[in-house]
Formats: structure tokens, sequence, C-alpha cells
């Protein structure tokens, strides 16, 4: 009896491995898609994909942070197309799956950093009528992502973003930013993520703007 339990176990064993492998091969393919998608249709269809891998993996962070990751890449791709009116809805798509990813995993810096991501989404919607609402609500959620891990890239990279893109007069300095895009590339280059499907974007748009800021000094 006792041989047929053990070789019942090591048959459960095998199969949660083969699960897990073909989950994690699923996953890595799909977060390979996220730079190369260039249109609000291809990070919908990405999100999509990603939400349905979440529907099954209900105990994973992962694939809910990922469906709202490409959620608000979708929307910043229309804001860079000036079509502010749109921001709403994918603000509010990406919000169902960072809730979901912060059941999973509460304190977890990766997922405050997507809320404030997507706060300044709704923000851009009406920048003076909204400073005061989501743009607090954005830095507020900043200040969180940091404070639970300060060798984060990403958040040295958004908060690089934020003093590039705002206007001298509110505090924003072209300068600075790069400055702050330095900072996050050095902690690109010494970070490493906990597993292979934790987040690793952004190390490419660091080097991007640092390219910038050299070639407008020569």
């Amino acid at each position: 009896m006792k041989k047929y339990i053990l070789s019942f176990a090591l048959a459960c064993m095998s199969l949660l491995s083969f699960a897990q492998a073909n989950y994690e091969k699923v996953m890595k393919e799909k977060i390979a898609k996220i730079e190369t998608c260039k249109t609000p249709e291809d990070f919908q269809a990405l999100a999509n994909d990603f939400q349905r891998i979440a529907e099954k993996e209900t105990t994973k962070w992962q694939p809910n942070y990922y469906t709202a990751f490409s959620c608000i890449q979708k929307g910043r791709v229309l804001m860079r197309e000036g079509k502010m009116q749109e921001l709403d809805a994918v603000a509010d798509q990406a919000q169902k799956y960072i809730d979901a990813a912060g059941s999973t995993d509460k304190d977890n810096s990766e997922i405050h950093l997507l809320q404030k991501m997507a706060y300044s989404l709704k923000m851009m919607v009406n920048p003076q009528e909204r400073y005061m609402t989501f743009g607090m609500k954005a830095q507020e959620e900043l200040t969180i992502a940091e404070k639970l891990n300060s060798d984060n890239p990403r958040v040295s990279l958004i908060k690089a973003e934020d003093t590039y893109f705002t206007p001298e007069q509110y505090g924003g300095s072209k300068t600075k930013g790069i400055e702050q895009f330095k900072t996050a590339l050095e902690k690109f280059n010494a970070f490493k993520p906990k597993t292979i499907l934790d987040p690793d974007w952004g190390k490419s748009e660091a080097e991007y703007f640092i390219g910038l800021g050299a070639s407008s000094t020569k």
C-alpha cells in the first residue's frame, strides 16, 4: 500500500512540476512580446493573453500585473497620440488587474508603481483639474513604491520621467530628469529580479533618454 501511495505522490509532484514549467514558458513568451508591441491594439491583444493566464493562475500576482501593465502601456501610446479622452477607460481597465495583483501580494513595490502609473493616466485627461486628485494619489503611490523597495530601478525611472516632462514652472527640468535617468540606469545595472517572471522592464528607456541628453550637449 505504501508503495502505491508513494507512486501516486511522485506522479502528483511530476504533474505539478510540468504545470509550473509550462506556466513559466508561456509567461516568458508573453513577457518578451512587451518589447515588440507598438500600437494600442498590440498592447490590448497582449493584455487579453495575460488575462487568460490570470484567470487560471489565481494564486500568482504576475499574470494580473502584466495584464495591467499592458493596459497602461496601451494608455501611454494613446497619450503620445493625443487621444486623452480614451485614457479614463484604459486606466479603469488596468485598475481591475492592479487590484487583483495587490490582493495576492499587497506590499509589492512593482504593483504600487503600476497604481501610480494608472493614476497618472487619469490625471492626464485634464491635468489642471485633476492634479489635486489623481496627481496627488499618483505621488502617494510612488512614495509607497519607493519605501517598499528603494532599489527598484523602475521607481527611479518613473520619477525621472515626471521630472523630465513636467514644465519648469511647475518644478520640472529636462537637465534634472537626465540626471535621474542616470541614477535609474545605475540601479538597472545592479538589479536582479527575484524570479524569472518578475518585472525587468525599463532599462532601454533610461538609456534612450540619457542618449538624448548626450546628443543635446554636442
